[in-house]
């Protein structure tokens, strides 16, 4: 073949054929990813294990098919069978995944060691998805031989790679926003499979069924001829082409992991956070390598092409890493222009994952277009090229992921990456360097020099950073404010808890472990600010075990809970905390627990929505002792009403007796308990009376508002009934149709500003009918009813509130309305207490109004103290 001839067009059914492939391979992938996380957790050895194991079986493939490919005379029999291989073979995944999932599940065990848990993870996925990976490896060679015949030329590879990764996007985006969310995991997965049996079919019937060798020869001969023109050994090229190819592939995938650790700071980090960022990675692949088969590939200065694509890209990851730094801006940008609404947020992702990757990608695709047509002239075909650049890419997810992103952090590792595309650039670029090259240097030292602002972490007005930690699955930090509250965060979007909710937090463990008669051991899944569990241990005779899925986390919480720890009486009853995936742990371990709490995951935020299945919720069930009890909280402040029943659903077909109670009164943020038990039964109010008398608490539970059994059991606000009706045509979230995971993104990026309204309108929808609780007709159960009622109108009474430094004016405002409420329950404390503070704080002022109010207040609720005691000090106290 001779430079600068025009090159043959190839035929579209071999382009639409690569890219059916591209876009069925995707999806394999994306599916395989979900499956196993839910098989082997989600810790960082299952995540990056599969992605890990995906491309090594893709490597291992090329290398292995691809010389056979070169020499056989029907390469379109090739591509065919290898189509049949991966589509039987996803086929028979599809179905069979529970059995090897569980295999690999006791395999890995409930607390392994890291070596045991990796080996596990990356083996076993490797030798699942090998058959399936390897045959994928090789489709692109053997279509590559195919082409040959029909365009008569090797020249082609560009064009076939562009083609298969443009229908990875497709795949992506399909996948992502109309497959997964309307059919599953399996459904999805035989929709690629009959994709790869159409490919198979369509090769077969429309591709030449052997080919032109002689053509291929003479192709064959010809740019090895131009290698030898050129003065290069053949092997030596050929080495240093698979090496530099190994290269790419390491750094390309590295710089995808570094750049998604950045933005997942900025992002929402939701399933439809990640499609985008993977659809613009693979667009602006696919671009690149169309780029350069167009315009570049008849250039005769191939080795100084490939030294300005290689320095080229160096610059360009450096600005990728400014763009992710500057991500937040663009954010924030369009929401001002556009608004909010999911719409505007994921046109926000989108730009954002423009500005990262766009430029560099598009470099990277025509890079490797590059490198396959070079180490083609060295006499390589495309087999060990694919099969080089795959096994790189497989080294990525470990070494950036696991090793540099801890070790330096994400900011740092990037600039590193970019340093290591330049260096590949060759001695000979810096001594000739195109012009824009030392300015890309100069901004890479000004950013390696800022590099820890690469970090991002909102910080609050004269707020500071109290620590921050880097670790393999995210970045944690602890926040505080002007006024010293702190905030704990994750990835810096996700926020886990405060200290200024730490009245809340310890309700969630005292409301489930106070419902079980006689506990001895609790179980709580996540951990967040480390409150609610140490607040269970406050119980002494009860055992506390924490399981959380970030190591970070753990180390963030202690900051939380230290006035406890520190605490010689409690310190002795500080929980045991494991570092392990909440799902694992509950399906692996042999423990059984009376009472087992699981934390209000966001469901939104990625892996979370998969401890809200009925698989897992099934799970919790066989791991609760006789008499167990499961409370499973969640955030109604960042769900919707759509999200919210279709888990309920979920636990109910787990629990059918489920309740439902809140965990305090909080508007801003109401956070919604779903009750389970092992064993069917109604509450009695003796016994929560009793356990509340006999508990051996470290702290008074009145310090967390729970003074009697009313405060227990008035908490409820659905039974059985209600909570059926509330759900009965919501759809089910399982393990295969993870449907929470793609509708709760939708409140996240909406920004709603109206939990309390939301949950109005929930209590409106929920009821206890008579006999759901306590026994029907009693005493106790008219006074839970009045009890209810009074929350119920206290909730709605504190939408249209907003306080006021001005005591008078304030208690002018709530005062007939809170009397009220408690006219309605003479139980009802939190009407109570904030009238007796008014009262006091107007006695400065008014003495006789303030004791007319302490008067009401004390015949209202007889049996409380404050009121007496407040007449009694104002009566001692002079004018």
């Amino acid at each position: 073949m001779t430079h600068g001839a025009r090159v043959p067009a190839l035929p579209p059914r071999a382009l639409v054929l690569v890219a059916a492939s591209g876009c069925a391979g995707i999806g394999y992938q994306i599916v395989w990813t979900q499956q196993f996380a839910l098989a082997l957790g989600h810790e960082s050895a299952a995540v990056f294990a599969v992605v890990t194991a995906f491309f090594a079986g893709l490597g291992l493939g090329a290398l292995a098919a691809g010389r056979a490919i070169e020499r056989s005379a029907r390469p379109a029999a090739w591509y065919a069978g290898c189509e049949l291989a991966i589509g039987a073979w996803g086929l028979l995944l599809a179905l069979l995944m529970p059995a090897p999932a569980q295999f690999l599940l006791q395999l890995t065990g409930p607390e392994p060691e890291p070596l045991r848990q990796w080996s596990v993870a990356f083996c076993g996925t490797l030798a699942l998805l090998l058959p399936a990976t390897a045959a994928m490896g090789a489709t692109l060679p053997a279509m590559e031989r195919v082409a040959a015949r029909l365009a008569r030329t090797r020249s082609h590879i560009g064009t076939l790679y562009a083609s298969n990764t443009l229908g990875a996007v497709v795949g992506v985006l399909a996948i992502a926003f109309w497959l997964l969310p309307a059919y599953g995991l399996t459904r999805t997965a035989l929709v690629c499979a009959s994709v790869n049996a159409l490919c198979a079919v369509l090769a077969l019937r429309g591709l030449p069924a052997d080919t032109d060798t002689d053509t291929d020869t003479d192709a064959n001969t010809d740019e090895r001829a131009v290698a030898t023109r050129a003065g290069a050994a053949p092997a030596h090229a050929a080495r240093a082409a698979l090496a530099r190819l190994a290269a790419t592939g390491l750094l390309g995938i590295g710089y995808e992991v570094l750049v998604v650790r950045m933005l997942s700071q900025v992002c929402e980090d939701t399933v439809y956070t990640f499609a985008l960022l993977l659809a613009v990675y693979l667009l602006g692949s696919a671009a690149g390598a169309a780029a350069y088969q167009r315009r570049w590939a008849q250039r005769a200065d191939a080795r100084r092409l490939g030294e300005h694509l290689f320095a080229a890209l160096g610059a360009s990851c450096v600005l990728g890493a400014g763009a992710a730094w500057a991500a937040g801006s663009i954010r924030d940008a369009v929401r001002t222009l556009a608004g909010p609404g999911i719409e505007t947020a994921l046109l926000a992702e989108a730009l954002m994952a423009l500005a990262a990757f766009a430029v560099p990608t598009f470099l990277m695709g025509a890079l490797f277009a590059h490198q396959c047509a070079t180490a083609r002239r060295a006499g390589l075909g495309l087999g060990p090229c694919l099969g080089a650049n795959t096994l790189g890419a497989a080294a990525a997810p470990p070494l950036f992921g696991v090793l540099l992103t801890p070790l330096l952090g994400a900011g740092p590792a990037l600039l590193a990456l970019a340093a290591a595309y330049l260096g590949l650039s060759g001695a000979r670029a810096w001594r000739s360097p195109p012009p824009w090259l030392g300015a890309a240097a100069l901004l890479a030292l000004a950013l390696a020099l800022r590099a820890r602002p690469l970090v991002a972490v909102d910080v609050p007005a004269d707020g500071r950073i109290v620590s921050y930690q880097e670790g393999i699955l995210g970045a944690v930090s602890v926040v505080a404010d002007a006024d010293g509250v702190l905030r704990l965060r994750i990835n810096n979007r996700q926020q886990e808890g405060s200290s200024s909710s730490l009245f809340v937090d310890g309700r969630q463990a005292l409301l489930p472990i106070l419902l079980h008669p006689a506990p001895r051991t609790a179980l709580f899944l996540g951990l967040g600010t480390g409150v609610t569990a140490a607040s269970a241990a406050l119980d002494r005779g009860l055992r506390v075990d924490a399981v959380e899925l970030l190591p970070e986390v753990i180390t963030a919480s202690r900051t939380f809970t230290r006035a406890l720890a520190d605490d010689p009486q409690h310190a002795a009853q500080a929980p045991r905390l494991i570092a392990a995936d909440a799902r694992r742990y509950v399906r692996s371990a042999g423990l059984r627990y009376d009472v087992i709490v699981a934390d209000n995951f966001h469901p939104a935020r990625s892996g979370s929505a998969a401890l809200y299945t009925v698989e897992h919720f099934a799970a919790v069930r066989e791991r609760l002792a006789s008499g167990g009890l499961f409370c499973q909280w969640l955030p109604v402040h960042q769900l919707d009403l759509r999200t919210l029943r279709s888990i309920v659903r979920s636990f109910l077909a787990a629990f059918p007796d489920g309740t439902a109670l809140l965990a305090s009164n909080s508007l801003q943020t109401p956070v919604l308990g779903l009750v389970g038990r092992r064993d069917a039964g109604v509450l009695a109010l003796d016994a929560v009376r009793a356990r509340l008398a006999g508990a051996e608490f470290a702290r008074p539970a009145a310090e967390f508002g729970i003074d009697d059994e009313f405060s227990v059991l008035g908490s409820f606000v659905s039974g059985p009934q209600a909570l059926r009706r509330f759900a009965q045509d919501a759809p089910v979230n399982t393990d295969d149709h993870p449907v929470v995971a793609y509708l709760a993104p939708r409140i996240a990026y909406a920004d709603d500003p109206a939990p309390a309204a939301r949950l109005v309108d929930l209590l409106h929808r929920l009821d206890v009918a008579p006999g759901e609780l306590v026994a029907p007709g009693s005493t106790g159960e008219r006074r839970l009813a009045a009890y209810r009622a009074a929350r119920e109108r206290f909730i709605e009474l504190g939408q249209f509130v907003r306080p006021t430094p001005d005591a008078r004016a304030m208690l002018a405002r709530v005062q007939e309305p809170l009397l009220a409420v408690l006219r309605t329950s003479a139980d009802f404390r939190p009407a109570y207490d904030p009238l007796v503070r008014m009262a006091l704080a107007l006695a400065r002022t008014d003495r006789r109004a303030a004791g007319a109010l302490l008067e009401q207040l004390r015949e209202l609720q007889p049996a409380r103290p404050e009121a007496r005691t407040a007449l009694a000090l104002l009566a001692a106290t002079p004018d």
